[in-house]
């Protein structure tokens, strides 16, 4: 049973707990999850930057592709270097389609004789005939329907999960390996959605309430919902699919061609990359950037920003309050020859011209354990 406005929606292993923890259920993406506990957003976003937070991010997609041509079937279909994907190292890539655009975007890891893809909840049903429908050669695709998946993220992160798992503090940033946690086989990657150190875990569902509450008990940890995440990611300047990527979004108007590695971008062979070669060597015609509101005011998805003669030149995607930062963030698209950092721009709310700046992302440092 989910709170009024949740009814239908699917529940995680860890629902239970997030009622017995005060959270406030909301639908998202088909699942009744916490935007918030009774700490609130500001509070929860400011625990994972000084100390840690544990997020349930049960709602992904876990997928398993396995099969001797696994890793030539899914490079046909996303633009990463898998074949050159250390086992135990994870990337992050997206799917794309014949024009370059994103249709999800994804975390790859090589586990040894499988590869584990990690997608959005939102995406995975159209990600899984995507994969079904074009995976060509000896692969088997498994949807891992029986495990949860949640987000330990902030600087005090390593030694809390060391705790109960020694060893996990050793890992660098993108190793994904099997962690043993409290006498249950995980897979523990060192990554997250926060721009904080921190792990994510994929554990059996069964599990996954007794390993929260392990966590939860630690004093330097509690529980954090969608609203924090979602400031967290922004001013860490991640990208929201749906929002700041879709469809109709290239890699390189996105500002992600850091994903493509070399050999991919020189040899192509995944949908789209003729129009994705051709902006690496020309350049897109539009471009993400980071932007900063001149007032306290913020400036939402769907504003229209215009250059200063008051012409149409782009549009937010996502915006906020930055905690962190202590005021208002947000990112957009505008023209290439406007996406340089300090453009004076404004965006229009209710009407009103607000004046805002470009700014370089990310609007907080990462903090990022490279070793």
């Amino acid at each position: 049973m989910g709170e009024p406005g949740t009814a239908g929606q699917k529940e995680t292993a860890l629902f239970t707990l997030h009622q017995e923890l005060g959270g406030k259920i909301v639908p998202f993406a088909g699942y009744a999850l916490p935007v918030q506990y009774p700490a609130g957003i500001m509070a929860e976003h400011k625990q994972t930057r000084d100390s840690a937070g544990l997020f349930d991010v049960s709602h992904m997609g876990q997928l398993k592709l396995a099969g001797a041509d696994r890793v030539a079937a899914l490079e046909a279909l996303v633009p990463a270097d898998l074949a050159g994907l250390a086992v135990g190292r994870q990337r992050y890539s997206f799917f794309t389609n014949d024009d370059g655009g994103i249709l999800d975007d994804l975390m790859i890891s090589n586990q040894g004789d499988w590869l584990f893809l990690v997608v959005n909840a939102a995406c995975k049903e159209a990600d899984i005939a995507h994969l079904k429908a074009n995976l060509k050669g000896d692969v088997t695709l498994t949807e891992l329907t029986d495990r949860a998946l949640m987000a330990l993220q902030g600087p005090k992160a390593a030694a809390v999960l060391a705790r109960l798992a020694p060893g996990v503090e050793a890992m660098k940033f993108m190793d994904c390996k099997p962690v043993e946690i409290d006498g249950t086989a995980c897979i523990v990657s060192r990554s997250g959605y926060t721009g904080e150190d921190g792990y994510e875990i994929s554990v059996p569902a069964e599990a996954a309430d007794a390993l929260a509450r392990h966590l939860l008990a630690a004093e330097e940890v509690m529980p954090i919902g969608l609203g924090a995440r979602d400031s967290l990611r922004l001013e860490a300047g991640l990208c929201l699919y749906g929002h700041d990527i879709d469809t109709a979004t290239t890699p390189v108007e996105a500002d992600l061609t850091w994903a493509i590695q070399k050999r991919r971008r020189e040899g192509g062979g995944f949908p789209g990359a003729a129009v994705v070669q051709k902006q690496l060597a020309e350049g897109a015609p539009r471009r993400r950037v980071g932007l900063l509101p001149e007032g306290r005011a913020p400036i939402r998805e769907g504003a229209v920003l215009q250059d200063g003669e008051g012409r149409d030149v782009g549009k937010v995607t996502s915006g906020g309050f930055g905690p962190t930062v202590g005021g208002p963030v947000a990112m957009g698209y505008v023209t290439a020859d406007l996406a340089a950092e300090g453009t004076a721009l404004q965006a229009v709310v209710r009407g009103k011209a607000l004046p805002c700046k470009v700014a370089a992302l990310p609007f907080a440092k990462h903090n990022y354990f490279r070793g």
